[in-house]
């Protein structure tokens, strides 16, 4: 006879074993893409650290460039950039102390 507390961790464990599988599965896929993006994180530090971001930032506030919609701005958002690319080295903070 099956015990009503068996089938009650079967079901609890079922549960744990489906959402972890979609987490896992999610986690899978998120990491695929920071994969993908991996050379235009590199690129966008590069920006920021040659003093381009800078130049054209200024070139910018002196209306040197053309307007919205024809060039988009986000990247020459005044802390935009440097927002990103702290938020990238947290995920990466938290993603190495998960691993440990």
């Amino acid at each position: 006879m099956t015990s009503t507390k068996r089938l009650s961790r079967i079901k609890k464990m079922e549960d744990d074993f489906n959402r972890v599988r979609e987490v896992i599965r999610t986690l899978d896929g998120a990491l695929a893409d920071y994969e993908a993006v991996r050379q235009r994180i590199s690129r966008l530090a590069g920006y920021q650290e040659s003093g381009q971001w800078l130049s054209d930032f200024e070139a910018d506030g002196r209306g040197e460039l053309p307007g919205y919609p024809d060039l988009p701005r986000g990247v020459l958002s005044e802390d935009g950039l440097d927002d990103l690319l702290r938020e990238i080295a947290d995920v990466r903070s938290r993603m190495q102390a998960l691993v440990k």
